[in-house]
């Protein structure tokens, strides 16, 4: 589609404009009204939310991770039973295992739930704030301040795990409990409750409440109270190699979360116990069965080395043999020690330090020197060889014998010692004051949160505005802009109730700046039809809404205060209302009838208490407006009148919405048209100037109307559809 040379320079300009901060800042404060409400509301919303959270406490506590030579002054052949120092990592998923949360939900019955029932939504606050609520009706259920329950005994049907059961408060001490097969019981405060199959029990050790309240009881699932467990519950080193493990607990109450954090750690420690104490029980088991071994080991040599010497008749081996094996061990015994001190002085010293070298020369001389005493060893006789060598293995099996026996007894010790390698530093402790919900934080949160949505919609309701921001993109279209008239509520015809008559600001307000605007309009109105035929005038727009009849009013009013006689005509006889302004009747005469030959100008023709100003109303509205408008009548009516006035006045229906505005501006002397600020699309404008131009007809003037600086942004889009129907007050 073509566009005009006017559209083009409007895309033009829009397309060229930048992002004016200031101009944003200046929309942001204009609208500060809206930004303050939806900071008030987030306000308010961070405060709602506050009072119906629950709050949550914490409680802390510590442990220490010891090693197994911290524990007792035991010898260094003890260390290697109690494995190595401590493993933190390994510990903490202990801590969070089901084995150990486990038996803190045993010990506590944690698996049992029993509490009031709370009303929707605002349950918390009633009972934080002793919220008075009507004790009757359904509200008689729900919880107030300080009611509670607490159980003994409860036991249920595999079956029934997880359904809630609802206990009814009946009397001082007693109660109903409501089955999950809709079977109700009665019971009493301390007193077992069974069933008829004795496979529901239950027994209420405290009970505080009024007649009606109700509390909710249920056998929850052990795995889902262990995940909630876990999820309630942080571990974590307090320092990096510290083996000091700091636990973290988050529950209702700040008792809750103490004895909750106290049962995990007594158990953690327990089972570390246990854990040592199986460590000790098969490591001496596996001792004992090594001794066995041993034993048997050191008898087999004794009875070969007997035997052999029963058989060979060697009593015993000879001093040279005994001397042999004597050095033999003794350099055994040295190159051990070389080896241990190797393994020292290779984490300190590179292979060609002197020192290293040292130890690598003494080596090599015990080697030597063990050589030549396996080749001297080889020299003695056969007999005497073996005896040696019998006699060699005998003395090694008895060494491990009692090297075993000696690790036998240390296990035996450590069992007999074992404490584990846990410790409690700090048993769990909780504040006073609950970690949430943090007030403050909810508070700026919500603040913010209203403020940025209070600019978002200042910003999205600019961005999506479709109407004309400034007689500049009027006057771009070939149209003089003869004034810009500023924003009054009265001429919001939306802010009038149904059939309130309307007030005339020249009248009401005559100081207002709308008002020198209409003053302004009326000097260049009169320099701007200097070439008019005639001097009719009449005042359009391109859709309803837009204060077309508060313009020809007031323009009308300030015209006759500066001297002249003007005649107001309300030509919309579809939906006009200036009898409004004037307080006539609904159904007195006007227009319509005057066209229709029912009534003469003077009977329609009504003075007004503004000197110099007639009127004449729409009267009653016709089936064929238009075709009254075509008659000769309405030529004669504009000749009667140009003759009787100075300036007349017609406040014509829009352009686009019907044809009288353009058969009533073939016999008038101008055309003037209405844009609202801010609501009339540039495009409207455009098409009105079109149709205007097709029937030979020019705009003289436009009027911005209700121009409201705040608002003050670009857009061009607008749409075509308009619904103007004739309405009967």
């Amino acid at each position: 589609m073509a566009q005009t040379g006017s559209e083009k320079a409007v895309l033009v300009s829009e397309e060229t404009d930048t992002i004016d901060i200031g101009r944003i800042f200046s929309q942001l404060w204009a609208s500060k009204s809206l930004i303050g409400i939806c900071v008030g509301v987030g306000i308010f919303l961070g405060l709602f939310i506050y009072s119906i959270s629950p709050k949550t406490y914490q409680a802390d506590a510590l442990l220490q991770l010891e090693s197994q030579s911290s524990q007792m002054g035991l010898p260094m052949a003890m260390l290697g039973l109690g494995g190595g120092g401590p493993q933190s990592a390994t510990e903490i998923e202990i801590i969070r295992s089901r084995l150990v949360l486990g038996q803190a939900v045993a010990a506590l019955n944690l698996d049992w739930m029993a509490r009031p029932v709370l009303m929707p939504i605002i349950g918390v606050a009633v009972q934080r704030y002793d919220m008075p609520i009507p004790d009757f009706w359904f509200f008689r259920a729900y919880a107030r301040r300080a009611e509670r329950i607490s159980l003994d005994l409860l036991q249920v049907e595999p079956d029934w795990i997880g359904k809630p059961m609802r206990l009814t408060i009946t009397g001082e001490g007693t109660f109903n409990v409501e089955l999950p097969t809709g079977t109700v019981l009665s019971g009493r405060v301390g007193e077992t409750l069974n069933d008829a199959d004795k496979t529901f029990g239950l027994r209420v050790a405290d009970l505080v409440g009024s007649v009606g309240r109700q509390f909710v009881i249920m056998q929850r699932d052990e795995l889902d109270v262990l995940d909630a467990l876990q999820n309630s519950l942080m571990v974590g080193e307090k320092s990096r190699g510290s083996g000091i493990l700091e636990l973290k607990y988050r529950a209702s109450s700040d008792i809750e979360a103490q004895r909750v954090l106290n049962a995990i750690s007594d158990a953690y420690v327990k089972q570390n116990v246990l854990r040592r104490t199986a460590n000790a029980d098969n490591g001496l088991q596996f001792l004992d069965s090594q001794l066995t071994i041993a034993e048997q080991n050191v008898r087999k040599a004794q009875e070969e080395l007997t035997e052999y010497s029963r058989k060979s008749k060697v009593l015993d081996l000879s001093f040279e043999s005994n001397t042999l094996w004597t050095q033999t061990e003794r350099v055994n015994t040295a190159l051990q020690e070389l080896q241990v001190q190797e393994d020292d002085i290779k984490q300190r010293y590179t292979i060609n330090h002197p020192v290293y070298q040292k130890l690598l020369n003494n080596r090599a001389h015990l080697e030597k020197q063990l050589a030549d005493l396996q080749k001297e060893a080889e020299r003695l006789p056969e007999t005497q060889r073996n005896v040696l060598t019998m006699t060699r293995k005998l003395e090694l099996a008895q060494d491990a014998y009692l090297e075993l026996q000696k690790r036998a007894q240390e296990a035996e010790v450590m069992r007999a010692s074992t404490i584990g390698s846990v410790r409690v530093v700090d048993l769990a402790h909780g504040a006073e004051r609950p970690v949430a919900p943090r007030g403050s934080l909810i508070l700026v949160v919500t603040t913010l949160l209203g403020g940025l949505i209070g600019v978002a919609l200042v910003l999205v309701r600019a961005w999506l505005r479709r109407g004309v921001q400034s007689a500049k993109q009027i006057e771009a279209l070939g149209m003089p802009v003869f004034a810009t008239v500023n924003y009054v509520p009265l001429s919001d015809s939306k802010r009038n109730k149904k059939g309130e008559d309307q007030s005339i600001v020249a009248l009401t307000d005559p100081t207002n700046i709308a008002v020198e605007a209409f003053r302004s309009l009326r000097t260049s109105l009169h320099f701007g039809m200097l070439d008019a035929t005639t001097n009719s005038l009449v005042v359009t727009s391109s859709a309803p809404g837009v204060g077309k009849s508060f313009s020809s009013v007031n323009l009308a009013t300030v015209m006759a205060q500066g001297g002249q006689r003007v005649c107001l005509i309300d030509a919309d006889m579809r939906r006009g209302h200036l009898r409004k302004f004037f307080k006539q009747p609904k159904k007195g005469p006007g227009l319509a009838d005057y066209l229709a030959e029912v009534k003469t100008l003077d009977e329609v023709l009504i003075k007004t208490p503004v000197e110099g100003l007639s009127v004449i109303c729409a009267g009653a509205y016709p089936p064929n407006p238009a075709d009254l408008l075509v008659r000769p009548r309405m030529h004669e009516l504009l000749r009667l009148l140009n003759e009787r006035f100075d300036m007349v006045i017609l406040d014509a229906p829009p352009v686009l919405a019907v044809t009288d505005a353009v058969l009533m501006g073939r016999i008038a002397g101008g055309i003037l048209l209405i844009a609202r600020h801010d609501m009339t699309p540039i495009g409207e404008i455009e098409a009105t100037k079109r149709m205007l131009e097709a029937a030979g007809l020019k705009v003289t003037g436009a009027v911005l109307n209700g121009f409201d600086p705040s608002k003050v942004v670009g857009g061009d889009s607008y749409s075509y559809r308009y619904d103007y129907k004739s309405h009967s007050d």
